[in-house]
């Protein structure tokens, strides 16, 4: 074989713009780990000469990946899927590339492709990264954790207006169920909170439950989603069982834009069918969704699909900004409630943050502790926050939603004939400093 390689290596050399020679080299390198290198070097002239030649780019994500250049094996892989149908194998070593990079979603989606398409080409490290197997069991009705918070909507620092709204669509219901039930209306359904990152949807949703004290579950999507084709939608479906047999119940999906994503944005019948599983819950088509209340959050709804917003399912769609001045102030007082403080000054820190998210304040509280916490630890004695160290702390922390209205608000302006993103619109006009 090495004997084959140098002859090869001359009749490059001698030719080197011949891609049927330099293709033939690779091939006889690409088993030899040492030859790697070279290997590579020769499918990048390759590309060179022709850059349309698929089976060289090909084999380039293969030869990346052995030397454990796995975003370069990715960007050249991603490119590849976006122009041609490249082989099963050449998807494999993608979904490896994916996994060594922590990027389980893809890792897990091309990993289902290949299976599909042929069954007998496992991967024993990424069913491993899954632990997944053909044999795997489903989870039994029970298997998901239920809870029944202790807080209620005192707890939530702000947001009354919604509070108000959620009280007289889901909660006023449940406590009047008789008369709800005399003018023929369903105790339950769905609300769709949206708005950007960190503003107390997940704490809002579990509020709602310690409100009527109901039980809570809390869905993510590790308890879902299943590269096994048929898997997520009996997972789905335990899901809403469990949440009906426990019903009064609130079931909460966070970032639901994941499993509820619009499906001509999807690749694979897979997604689709579990969003189609999804739809069908929501329906409560084989069972009563009576006394189940499904929240789910999004800080991106334009990625929902459309479906999910008809009547019935959630058709109840709130808008959840950042808190306001006094609710600043309010979350603020909250925060700090049981730490050491000397004099300080809400009004002047909330009027310092605006647009700030209350997980932003929290990131503001944790930089000004992380400041004297040094000398705390010499002294042996708790040192007290001052409004002077939470405004340094501010100087440090920019909001985190100013990205995220930058993004809204073209989605208010361009994408909002139906008037579904008018909060958003509101909420801009209503501050010109976005």
């Amino acid at each position: 074989m090495r004997e084959e390689i140098e002859e090869l290596k001359k009749a490059v050399e001698a030719s080197p713009e011949n891609v049927y020679l330099r293709m033939l080299l690779v091939r006889k390198m690409r088993p030899i780990d040492e030859y790697l290198s070279e290997a590579e070097q020769h499918l990048e002239t390759v590309m060179q000469l022709e850059k349309g030649n698929k089976e060289a780019r090909e084999m380039l994500v293969e030869i990346f990946f052995r030397q454990q250049k796995n975003s370069a094996a990715i960007v050249l892989g991603e490119d590849l899927l976006e122009q041609f149908e490249i082989s099963p194998a050449t998807k494999l070593i993608l979904s490896r590339a994916y996994l060594a990079e922590q990027d389980m979603e893809k890792a897990r989606d091309l990993y289902q492709e290949v299976l599909m398409i042929n069954p007998s080409m496992t991967d024993e490290a990424l069913d491993h990264a899954f632990r997944l197997g053909s044999a795997q069991d489903y989870p039994d009705e029970g298997d998901y954790l239920l809870e029944k918070p202790k807080i209620t909507f005192k707890d939530v620092g702000g947001l009354e207006e919604i509070k108000r709204e959620i009280d007289l669509k889901i909660i006023k219901p449940l406590e009047h169920a008789d008369l709800y039930a005399a003018y023929g209306k369903k105790v339950g359904g769905g609300i769709l909170l949206y708005g950007p990152p960190g503003c107390g949807k997940t704490y809002l949703a579990r509020a709602t439950a310690g409100e009527i004290n109901a039980g809570f579950i809390n869905v993510t999507l590790n308890d879902i989603l299943d590269m096994w084709v048929g898997n997520s939608e009996k997972q789905l479906n335990a899901v809403f069982e469990e949440a009906r047999d426990n019903a009064p119940c609130v079931l909460f999906f966070d970032e639901i834009d994941a499993l509820g994503a619009k499906r001509s944005d999807l690749r694979q019948s897979a997604g689709k069918n579990v969003i189609n599983q999804f739809l069908s819950e929501l329906d409560g088509v084989e069972a009563s969704n009576e006394g189940v209340l499904v929240i789910g959050a999004t800080n991106v709804p334009w990625h929902l699909d459309p479906a999910f917003r008809r009547p019935g399912r959630f058709d109840r769609i709130i808008f959840v900004p950042p808190p306001d001045l006094e609710n600043r102030i309010e979350i603020l007082k909250l925060k700090l409630e049981e730490k050491p403080v000397s004099k300080i000054d809400y009004r002047k820190l909330a009027k310092a943050t605006p647009h700030y998210s209350g997980a932003d304040l929290e990131a503001i509280i944790d930089i000004a502790i992380e400041s004297v916490l040094e000398s705390a630890m010499q002294t042996g004695t708790p040192e007290p926050l001052t409004t002077d160290l939470l405004q340094k702390a501010i100087a440090k922390h920019r909001s985190t939603t100013i990205d995220w209205f930058t993004t809204a608000k073209n989605y208010a302006t361009f994408a909002n004939q139906s008037g579904q993103y008018d909060a958003i619109a509101d909420y801009i006009k209503k501050h010109k400093d976005i």
